[in-house]
């Protein structure tokens, strides 16, 4: 079977929003990466300077349109230009501007959305960043050795401005303890003492619970979007304040952060 009927085949399988179809969502992912999509244009010609993909808007969100196959586009009726691009190319050129992709908006049902933060799945590896969307809210685990490890190693790293946590739940796979690091700056020696304090103080953490670490100046990653938004850190360098190592901070979370609804 062709990669573009593979899409096709998954794409029959996923109904937006449902629970019980984000396997079949993932593996359409999977197959999107290694597939070929014919992107819509808007105006001039692929490779021309003013080549402009087409756009929609969805529930406040930007996507591209495209179809899965020569045979989509055919049956979508499409009468101007188009470019044919690999899946992983184009998620990699449209998540920075926090742009999505429609597949084949003109099929029964109106096609599916691929939000921009699983085009950044996609383009950085969907193996390296949890599935969406994502169920984020303030961690309640009474692990106070945990926390007043960390925070002792993060007094003793100086690249490290401010540590904040969340408990997230992906879409797929187990939840997980995330710990928002900020550093003062981003260069190469910074990021290493900062894994260097995170790997000593993981283990003072309970067997069995999942640590990650995610970067707060990382624009693009849903779990730092929400620690700026709705966190306060719990070791905080500059104002020197630290909160209850074990204390809840606000309550705050939903479903799906950074995704819309359906997807």
């Amino acid at each position: 079977m062709s990669a573009g009927g593979s899409v096709e085949m998954l794409l029959r399988r996923v109904t937006p929003g449902a629970h019980d179809s984000f396997e079949n969502y993932e593996a359409l992912l999977q197959v999107l990466a290694g597939s070929r999509l014919w992107m819509l244009l808007w105006n001039g010609r692929a490779g021309s300077p003013d080549a402009q993909y087409g756009n929609m808007e969805v529930a406040g969100y930007g996507y591209a349109p495209c179809v899965t196959s020569p045979q989509e586009l055919a049956a979508s009726g499409w009468n101007r230009a188009h470019e044919v691009v690999g899946g992983r190319d184009i998620a990699a050129a449209l998540f920075p501007d926090r742009w999505g992709i429609w597949l084949n908006p003109h099929a029964p049902g109106g096609g599916v959305g691929i939000p921009w933060l699983d085009l950044r799945r996609i383009a950085v590896g969907l193996d390296q960043l949890p599935a969406g969307p994502l169920r984020i809210s303030e961690p309640t685990l009474e692990i106070p050795q945990f926390y007043a490890l960390l925070t002792q190693n993060a007094h003793h790293t100086p690249a490290v401005r401010s540590l904040r946590r969340a408990w997230v739940r992906p879409a797929l796979g187990v939840p997980y303890l995330a710990i928002g690091l900020e550093l003062y700056d981003n260069s190469p020696a910074s990021v290493d003492a900062a894994r260097r304090m995170m790997a000593q103080s993981v283990s003072a953490a309970p067997e069995g619970l999942p640590v990650s670490s995610v970067a707060m100046a990382d624009d693009f990653d849903p779990v730092a979007m929400w620690l700026r938004r709705q966190s306060r850190p719990f070791f905080d360098r500059d104002a020197q304040v630290r909160t209850g190592y074990g204390a809840p901070g606000p309550a705050a979370g939903g479903f799906g952060y950074g995704y819309p609804r359906p997807f």
